[in-house]
């Protein structure tokens, strides 16, 4: 499938990708700003994240949630999400109704801060704040993504700090540090905006030179921190916690090829052999024949930067002791690092991505957000058209490789929960 692809830039610098597509009536409108948590200063964590809500809270033409209001009344579905290095904004609407979502779109990328207030601030950090404290305070394994991010990037280093932010910065964040962020951030030369399905190109060309061509680039200078790390880590490390869950969970994480790389589609087939579906090694040995497990996986957290992670998750069934847990996961790796993946195992796993990949590509949404983030990483949106094949052309050879690589003892994070007051293992002696 050859999804149609035109791009251009404004005067401004805004880069904009359009897929026309008349499939179904509906059509995506997707904005990526280049700037995620690893943007974020120390003593001022959880900007990116707090600025995903403040952006749907009013603008200089638009009222408060009337962003919302405006696109529901429409017949659509809107949201954001917020990574560490982008944040992301879209629209799903009726086809007839692309001028409001560009419309929305440009009004609060070029006029949020004369609607932006004290109170405004106050009330969504709090919203904030309450939202870590019932999706990760309080929610079981809720700390997974920080406690990785802690154990696997340096002190220092920008994907070290929570995503969300710390309670303490967002109450120390002030109207101007957030204005600042603003005006140094969410700038149309530091933006890709992406429009997918049913409408007419030159109508769309019209529509978004009209509304964004008069919005100035940024003033204040970008500079992204240094993300360079060692491939490896420099000896295996680990952490164990305990929390308020009901069952042993181990997260065994190592550092890989960034996404993008040529490498990396390797390690994204090798997390398919290891962890993707119920012919998957994990799930055939852990949970199916050996009972040790309850639910299996293993991914890439497919960042661009730095260095990716290579997950493996495991969660273990009631009566499995944490000793035998470590242990059986450990075996499963360490047996895909020592004896290599199959060809017959390399060849599903790649069919297995491609063919979830054709699957998500069908959505106009999730279209525009995929070529969205080709374009804002790499600068070529057309990149999206060749990922299945990269999949496809991966060899048992390169996946032997990467595992032979990175997936050995010395280059291993171990993240273990337990239930709160379990009797921790003596050490060996």
């Amino acid at each position: 499938m050859e999804i149609p692809i035109e791009s251009f830039s404004l005067d401004n610098g805004l880069f904009v990708t359009l897929s026309e597509d008349h499939t179904v009536p509906l059509v995506a409108v997707n904005i990526w700003y280049h700037v995620g948590s690893a943007n974020e200063r120390a003593g001022r964590t959880g900007f990116a994240h707090l600025f995903e809500h403040m952006l749907f809270h009013g603008s200089a033409h638009v009222g408060a949630n009337e962003h919302f209001e405006l696109i529901q009344r429409a017949g659509g579905t809107l949201n954001g999400s917020t990574w560490l290095e982008r944040t992301n904004y879209f629209e799903t609407v009726p086809s007839n109704q692309l001028a409001l979502a560009l419309w929305l779109e440009a009004d609060r990328m070029g006029e949020l801060l004369p609607a932006m207030t004290q109170e405004k601030l106050d009330t969504q950090r709090d919203v904030v704040k309450n939202e870590r404290r019932w999706s990760i305070d309080n929610q079981p394994y809720g700390t997974t993504l920080e406690k990785l991010q802690e154990l696997t990037f340096p002190a220092g280093h920008p994907f070290h700090h929570s995503l969300i932010g710390s309670m303490e910065d967002l109450t120390e964040a002030s109207l101007d540090d957030v204005a600042e962020f603003f005006k140094t951030y969410y700038v149309p030369d530091n933006a890709v905006l992406t429009v997918c399905g049913d409408f007419d190109t030159e109508e769309a060309q019209r529509l978004i030179r009209d509304y964004f061509g008069s919005i100035p680039r940024g003033k204040n200078p970008i500079r992204r921190p240094s993300m360079d790390l060692p491939p490896f880590f420099e000896a295996a490390r680990a952490e164990r916690v305990e929390d308020d869950v009901g069952l042993r969970r181990v997260y065994v994480a190592s550092r890989s090829p960034l996404f993008g790389s040529d490498e990396y589609y390797a390690a994204s087939v090798c997390a398919a052999v290891l962890g993707m579906g119920k012919s998957c090694r994990l799930y055939r040995s852990l949970v199916k024949e050996r009972q040790i497990a309850a639910e299996v996986s293993a991914f890439t957290l497919d960042l661009a930067k730095g260095s990716d992670l290579f997950v493996a998750d495991v969660t273990a069934r009631p009566e499995i002791t944490e000793e035998q847990l470590l242990e059986e996961v450990d075996r499963e790796v360490n047996r895909l690092a020592a004896d290599g993946a199959t060809r017959e195992e390399v060849q599903r796993s790649a069919a297995l991505i491609s063919t979830e990949l054709m699957k998500a590509l069908e959505s106009a949404s999730e279209k525009a957000d995929r070529i969205s983030m080709f374009a804002t990483y790499f600068g070529e949106p057309s990149l999206v058209n060749a990922q299945a094949a990269k999949y496809a052309a991966v060899s048992v050879d390169e996946v032997n490789d990467f595992a032979r690589k990175y997936l050995g003892p010395a280059n291993r994070a171990t993240l273990l929960y337990v239930p709160r007051d379990a009797v921790a293992p003596e050490p060996p002696s």
